[in-house]
């Protein structure tokens, strides 16, 4: 594994008004990494993650992607080091009046010279490679399950070949089944395709079954970061609770 960092967050400050959500936050994902960022609800992940894709400036320190200062990059910059990561949102975002071929061409249409048959073209290329069938190609998102919406967004987050993969809260609103599927697509594609991941999730089993490391936000910092094994090792009420309920859940 190539111990490049392709993200790196230093000192990162976030306040919005009197309200204080990062007070020194720093950690690093290494390339070819599967890293997971857990906290309790408000502890400010999403915030970190739209910071890192410059959505949301922190009032201070650094956020880098592949070494650049994403708040430092005028916006040529910018939309190149956009190019180089795909981004699956929690509630998928797709647009509702375009077909699912036409929803994962739009970063085609968009970052390249392609004609738009070739964009759909590969847009089908991609749907298959978040394991869906031919035939959702040409279906609007309200046709189908909440499973297959995160594999069009998915596919669509893929359409550029990205090295980097930001996801956030993937198997939100999942029944488990088909959580439990969508982590070993993402682990497949991860391994096969050599892409760094970095996701926000409150699912313990995505933990227990593909993450290489987990990065734990409590009390505006990171609390821990390290393997499950490890984070379980830790004297924290929070964590306690959080496997806990793991515990809790297999005695029913």
């Amino acid at each position: 594994m190539d111990a490049q960092p392709v993200i790196e967050l230093d000192h990162i400050v976030t306040r919005f008004g009197t309200q204080s959500v990062h007070d020194g936050v720093s950690l690093s994902v290494n390339r070819g990494e599967m890293v997971a960022l857990i906290g309790g609800s408000g502890s400010g992940k999403s915030v970190l993650l739209k910071e890192l894709v410059g959505l949301i400036k922190p009032t201070a320190g650094t956020a880098r992607l592949f070494g650049e200062d994403v708040w430092a990059a005028d916006g040529a910059q910018l939309n190149r080091l956009r190019q180089r990561f795909g981004m699956l949102f929690q509630d998928g975002a797709l647009f509702s009046s375009l077909t699912v071929e036409q929803n994962v061409a739009v970063p085609l249409l968009e970052h390249t010279p392609l004609p738009k048959p070739e964009c759909l073209r590969l847009a089908r290329l991609k749907l298959g490679l978040a394991g869906l069938p031919q035939s959702t190609a040409t279906k609007m998102p309200s046709e189908l399950s909440g499973g297959m919406r995160k594999r069009v967004a998915l596919a669509r987050a893929l359409a550029l070949d990205p090295e980097l993969l930001f996801l956030d809260e993937p198997t939100s609103g999942l029944d488990p089944i088909s959580a439990r599927a969508f982590d070993r697509l993402i682990r497949v594609l991860s391994d096969g395709l050599g892409l760094t991941v970095f996701l926000i999730t409150h699912d313990l089993d995505t933990l227990l079954s593909i993450i290489d490391r987990v990065i734990v936000l409590a009390d505006h910092q990171v609390l821990a970061d390290g393997t499950v094994a490890m984070l379980q090792k830790i004297n924290d009420p929070w964590l306690r609770d959080y496997f806990s309920a793991r515990a809790r859940i297999e005695e029913l």
